[in-house]
């Protein structure tokens, strides 16, 4: 498989932060964090159950959302007993160190056993966010509490070294785990990430105690907590980003804040010192997506229907209980041969771009695929091997399973948070999608009425209004265009910046420290 480079594009503001993820140019994953986020996967909490389930083996905690989040007895660990001790002896004053060597720990539970047997209503219980709150549900929790740094991931009362399946060298697995029996503290155990292969022990090293930091500020925290309280929250989305995605290919991080530059630095020289030089900020006056091709991606991506470059496309429907993929040839370039070779090329094509599109909606469940019907044993072979390599650099737990008799693929992929659903459709831009018709002549005066009462109360030194193509090309047009008019009417800089993110008469003010002006 080609060596992909990967780039890194951050739109930070005041209400949130997205990072659009690209490999060779192409968006692949696309995140979106809001300025305080809350119950993030990895954050940990001091519940309280609030109700016990027998029937389905689960119960019911209260941590704080809307919606009681849940909790399977399967989810709960074997060192549950332990855990559970531990935090007792904490909260009563009784265990003062977050270091564990001299905890005696429970026998596990077992594996089979029912959740009534270790939990009761009102208990306190320590829990970490598994999956975001989706749709109705609120947050899905494990009791099986890990801390993921960028090598390795720590368990506490856990004695177990694990090794990521991806790293196959048994030489590199053998020297990984030696190492780690050396420098993991007692009753910790450690799973080794597949990013560790090959590293010195002064990085693992490092590593590890970053993450041990985590816990000791876990076990201050929560000593005083009392139920509903977060005691530790995951690092922010940038970051997480960054841990779990950082490697010799990332050429470049382009963000459009100083304060968030400032902050990806520091978080890179703790991590990966020689990456800091490509964090570079963007300084431009074109939105920054905008800038990097991102937002036109995003609109292509995201629709009913994605396109393929051959002049195939896929239509993509969402059921309350799947997803529903069919691909269609269309008007397909080049489609002078025989169909089979024309369904094989379209099906490949089809199953590289479904791969992507699904790593950046992050959609999740049962997703059935329609692909072009092949008579051929061997070419559906190829196409079900092409489309698992596809899917191999998915982070998200998947499994595909081979064609039908009817020729469909069934793929179940792990969901942990809400879908990305991104609104591709616009407005008319007559009657605004209400079917009555205003005129849109009234459109410039309207502008200009609000400029001249921006330039009344603010008096800023340079005004940008950044509205759609649509509407900049109307006032760019001509050598003595709208804006240059404007411009020594008001005896002020007054600049039209398009932006393919607007609806066709959406418009927004903008001052010379590129903060919005509100009507």
């Amino acid at each position: 498989m080609a060596i992909l480079a990967f780039e890194l594009i951050i739109d930070a503001n005041s209400k949130d932060t997205q990072l659009a993820l690209l490999e060779d140019k192409q968006l692949v994953e696309l995140h979106r964090e809001k300025t305080n986020p809350e119950f993030a996967v990895g954050d940990i909490y001091l519940g309280k159950v609030k109700k016990v389930i027998p029937n389905l083996n689960a119960a019911f905690v209260d941590v704080g959302y809307s919606k009681d989040a849940f909790l399977h007895y399967l989810d709960l660990g074997q060192q549950f007993s332990s855990m559970n001790t531990w935090v007792k002896q904490v909260q009563a004053r009784k265990f003062n160190s977050a270091d564990l060597a001299n905890f005696k720990q429970e026998p596990d539970i077992d594996k089979n056993g029912k959740i009534k047997e270790q939990l009761s209503g009102g208990q306190h219980i320590l829990v970490q966010v598994a999956k975001e709150p989706i749709s109705t549900k609120g947050p899905r929790l494990t009791a099986e509490i890990t801390i993921a740094g960028r090598y390795l991931i720590l368990v506490p009362f856990s004695s177990k070294i694990s090794i990521s399946q991806k790293i196959t060298d048994p030489k590199e697995r053998t020297r990984l785990k030696r190492l780690m029996q050396s420098i993991k503290p007692k009753n910790f155990g450690v799973i080794i990430r597949t990013v560790a292969e090959n590293k010195k022990v002064a990085q693992l090293d490092s590593d590890l105690n970053n993450s041990y930091e985590r816990w000791k500020q876990l076990h201050k925290n929560l000593m005083p907590a009392k139920p509903v309280k977060r005691v530790l929250g995951e690092i922010n989305k940038t970051s997480a980003v960054l841990r779990d995605l950082l490697n010799k290919e990332f050429n470049n991080i382009r963000v459009n804040s100083p304060e968030m530059a400032e902050e990806i630095k520091s978080y890179l020289r703790k991590i990966s010192p020689d990456h800091e030089k490509i964090v570079k900020l963007y300084r431009g006056k074109t939105d920054i997506f905008e800038y990097y091709n991102v937002q036109k991606q995003i609109k292509l991506s995201f629709g009913r229907q994605v396109n393929l470059p051959s002049g195939g496309y896929l239509i993509i429907e969402h059921t309350e209980a799947m997803h529903v993929v069919d691909v269609n040839s269309g008007n397909r370039k080049g489609a002078d041969k025989n169909q089979e070779q024309n369904a094989l090329e379209t099906n490949l094509e089809s199953a590289k771009e479904l791969a992507r599109v699904l790593r950046l909606r992050d959609m999740g469940g049962i997703i059935a695929v329609d692909f072009i019907d092949m008579q051929d044993r061997a070419n559906q072979k190829e196409l079900y091997e092409k489309l698992k390599e596809y899917m191999s650099i998915d982070r998200a737990k998947h499994n595909v399973l081979p064609p039908s008799k009817f020729g469909v693929v069934e793929i179940t992929r792990q969901r942990v948070r809400p879908e990305t659903n991104i609104e591709t459709r616009e407005q008319c831009p007559t009657c605004s999608g209400t079917g009555k018709v205003e005129s849109t002549l009234l459109v410039p005066d309207e502008i200009e009425n609000n400029l001249r009462l921006i330039l009344e109360e603010r008096k800023p030194r340079r005004i940008e209004i950044h509205c759609s193509p649509f509407l900049a090309a109307y006032f760019k047009k001509g050598m003595i265009s709208t804006e240059l008019k404007w411009r020594f009417k008001y005896k002020l800089p007054v600049v039209f910046c398009p932006n393919t993110a607007f609806q066709f008469l959406e418009y927004r003010f903008f001052d010379e420290a590129q903060q919005e002006i509100e009507i």
